[in-house]
């Protein structure tokens, strides 16, 4: 798969290979050079709010989410 550098130098993940890999919006990479080559790694967080990100879905905003979790005041 080919991919063009833009002109800020920055590069499209090819879809397929993002699905693949598993990188979605708010992954992070490490970049490093092997033999002329470029390498990109996933890197795995511990970040908690990295973990959760997301996962409450579209339809609920936080105030809402917040007033459900504390309950009345």
């Amino acid at each position: 798969m080919k991919a063009k550098v833009a002109e800020r130098g920055q590069v499209t993940i090819p879809k397929p290979l993002r699905a693949k890999l598993g990188i979605g919006p708010g992954t992070v990479l490490e970049f490093d050079t092997r033999e002329g080559a470029l390498i990109a790694v996933k890197l795995e967080t511990d970040d908690v709010v990295d973990q959760v990100y997301g996962s409450l879905g579209v339809g609920i905003d936080t105030d809402s989410m917040l007033r459900t979790l504390r309950g009345k005041a």
